[in-house]
């Protein structure tokens, strides 16, 4: 399978059905293209009104063809595009690129055509690209095998491979990089992805030596297993992986899925997940284009503390805002670099961090490489910030001070450079040297290449073997686990739970309560309740047995009361313990992603704060401990107001085993603990509430 999608990346001949001679029709394009980007393969125009195409032979029918070539790209109607296809497969082509639209975009009706479509490639063997796409271009060997107006000019080589599902926007991404002086290797559209898969290509274009960053423009996502799978690769071999999806709320994800009929899983998963395995969400375009840049320019940084030089102290203020923001450390210089800085910045600028060169650099050019040099051979700065703003009869000395700092400097920086005169930005380019035009995307940027290190310093090779996902959306809803079977299987999973006993009358309550040692709460058990307070069905420091037994009665009744029909197994006879720090521990079934576990806040909190993290199952410990870092109020969990700190070894333990058991149960719908103490002493779960499959409910 991935033979034929090297076929289509990197073809050694290529037929196009219903070619055309004209360079101004879509039909004609790819021929075009192909001939003037020097594509150096057999090419094989397919159109029955002509016998020759600028000196090619043109040829009746598939048929017809000498030879089965490697890729075929189809210019015909949607009407003919099967029986087209059908005839390419017979033929013994590989790969075809369906440009025609009026597919699954379309409504039910293009769905049935494309079913056709797929149908026809799968009975006869060959892989298709689309439909509804524009094609890709290949520019390191001239294979422009697209439509696209981004081909007017011919592609520039460079080490960037981006890959879109939407063809238009996909262009407008392709035509911000070469404004920016990007070359781009690769471009790829998958269009309608009724086979061939955006993350397929990703995957193949990795192994590429030429490529050294690989970017997406997502609209929705099928598997998420085929998306780990990619992002743990790139992880391997060291090479970036920067995506951009629609779908951050309802409304995005409602469009997608009219345009594409992908599904869109929900975001903040999406985001976790993409965290998690060390890949870099972008904004938007700009955002993307902007780390893209970046990583084609710069050395991974090997912290997270960032530095920023500039001739406004108003810009670096901005930025060491944004910096915080984003979670950076903007520290500040060790005294040595704090004299050093002092012997060549005049004594109206500034030495802290952000360092105010002030405009004096521009009579002395050696404030600012000086300054920059100083400050990135401090031992707490990783990445640096250069901010200037027009400078347009400085440009050429500003360029040789960067392309000094280029050959001098170890660790990255980025050039945040406000309209820069142009003829500076295309030196600066083919310098391969960074330059960013706002002031809060440098830092944004400076932000990826961080993120994206602390990812690498925690990745590790040895990772758990793949889980059993169900992807089934069920319309029945989940069954509840009985708490004690419940409680039983996290038990054994590792989980610390608190002591409990399930009674079935007021008298077995006073007695399990005995065993238990006071005081003890008194819960409903219903498959049919699952959220007890509502029904009025706990009760709580009970401190006797006489105060069990009524608590057991009183319970019984309100329970009846709320839910006449509902099955009562009895009451849950629980150990009250001490409070601690509260939090909530679960696990949910997403249909993209399989098994996710999250931590957050607990107790009310979680309903004001939503102060939760997420990660896929299994979870490292590393993964575990970058969930805990992410949380917001994660401050608490160190004490405040005198409260202990909270044991996060233990913490850690137990969201890694939770993702265990998750990843071992596939049954599992949801999962949720809550409140858990967390304190000095360990982790321990009060409540628990367990959610299986309703078909796999024994």
């Amino acid at each position: 399978m991935s033979d034929a999608i090297r076929l289509m990346l990197s073809p050694r001949s290529i037929a196009i059905v219903g070619a055309s001679p004209d360079a101004n029709k879509l039909n004609g394009r790819p021929f075009h293209y192909l001939r003037r980007d020097g594509f150096d393969g057999p090419l094989y125009p397919i159109n029955p009104k002509y016998t020759e195409i600028d000196g090619i032979p043109c040829y009746p029918d598939v048929a017809a063809l000498p030879e089965a070539p490697d890729l075929a790209i189809v210019v015909v109607s949607a009407k003919i595009a099967s029986q087209t296809v059908a005839a390419l497969g017979k033929k013994g082509v590989a790969v075809a690129i369906v440009f025609s639209s009026g597919y699954s975009e379309t409504g039910e009706d293009g769905a049935r055509l494309e079913a056709e479509l797929l149908a026809a490639a799968r009975d006869n063997g060959i892989r298709l690209c689309g439909p509804n796409n524009l094609g890709l271009i290949n520019a390191f060997d001239g294979v422009t095998a697209t439509f696209s107006q981004y081909a007017y000019e011919t592609p520039k080589p460079g080490p960037v491979a981006f890959a879109s599902q939407s063809g238009a926007f996909g262009t407008g991404i392709s035509a911000l990089a070469r404004s920016r002086g990007i070359g781009l290797g690769y471009f790829v559209n998958t269009g309608n992805q009724a086979d061939i898969t955006l993350i397929e290509v990703l995957d193949e274009i990795l192994d590429d030596p030429r490529i050294e960053v690989v970017s997406a423009y997502l609209e929705g996502l099928r598997d998420g297993d085929q998306l780990v799978a990619l992002a743990e690769k790139a992880m391997r071999l060291g090479k970036p992986l920067i995506l951009t999806k629609v779908g951050r709320n309802s409304a995005g994800a409602r469009a997608a899925a009219s345009h594409t009929g992908s599904l869109a899983g929900e975001d903040r998963i999406f985001d976790a997940v993409l965290r998690q395995y060390g890949v870099i969400r972008a904004r938007n375009e700009e955002h993307l284009l902007d780390l893209i840049s970046a990583f084609s320019c710069c050395p991974i940084p090997s912290g997270k503390g960032i530095a920023m030089v500039t001739q406004s102290g108003g810009a670096g203020a901005l930025m060491a805002d944004r910096a915080e923001e984003l979670g950076l450390d903007v520290p500040v210089p060790t005294n040595e670099t704090r004299d050093r800085l002092k012997l060549v910045i005049p004594a109206f600028g500034a030495t802290g961090n952000p360092i105010d060169v002030t405009g004096q650099f521009l009579a002395e050019p050696k404030i600012l490489s000086d300054s920059v040099k100083f400050i990135l051979e401090d031992p707490g700065v990783d990445v640096c910030v250069i901010w200037l703003q027009l400078m347009v009869g400085y440009a050429d000395v500003l360029v040789d001070i960067f392309r000094d700092l280029k050959a001098t400097v170890a660790k990255p920086f980025i050039v945040c450079w406000l309209e820069a005169p142009a003829g500076a930005l295309r030196t600066l380019s083919d310098e391969n040297i960074c330059v960013i035009s706002a002031t809060e995307r440098a830092v944004d940027a400076a932000a990826g290449l961080i993120q994206y290190g602390a990812a690498r310093r925690q990745f590790d090779d040895c990772k758990p073997q793949p889980v059993r996902i169900l992807n089934k959306v069920t319309d029945q809803p989940p069954v509840a686990v009985a708490s004690m079977k419940a409680a039983a299987l996290l038990t054994e999973a590792g989980m610390n739970l608190a002591p409990a006993t399930l009674a079935r009358t007021a008298e077995a309550a006073s007695e399990a309560a005995e065993k238990l040692g006071y005081p003890v709460a008194v819960k409903i058990e219903s498959p049919d309740i699952l959220h007890k307070t509502e029904a009025d069905g706990v009760r709580l420091g009970l401190a006797d047995a006489e105060a069990v037994a009524e608590a057991t009665t009183s319970v019984l009744a309100a329970a009846h009361a709320y839910s006449p029909d509902a099955r009562i197994d009895g009451v849950l006879v629980e150990k009250m313990l001490t409070p601690a720090t509260e939090l909530v521990l679960g696990v949910r079934r997403d249909p993209i992603f399989g098994p996710i576990v999250m931590v957050g806040l607990g107790g009310i909190f979680i309903e004001v704060l939503d102060d939760v993290a997420f990660a896929r199952a299994p979870v490292t410990p590393a993964a575990a401990a970058l969930m805990i870092d992410s949380l917001k109020f994660g401050v608490m969990l160190d004490g405040v107001r005198g409260a202990p700190a909270v044991d996060r070894a233990a913490l850690i333990d137990a969201i890694c085993n939770l993702s265990v058991f998750a990843a071992a149960h596939p049954e599992l719908v949801e999962l949720d603990l809550n409140p858990v103490f967390a304190g000095p002493d360990g982790i321990i779960a009060v409540d628990w509430l367990m959610l299986t499959d309703p078909e796999d409910a024994g």
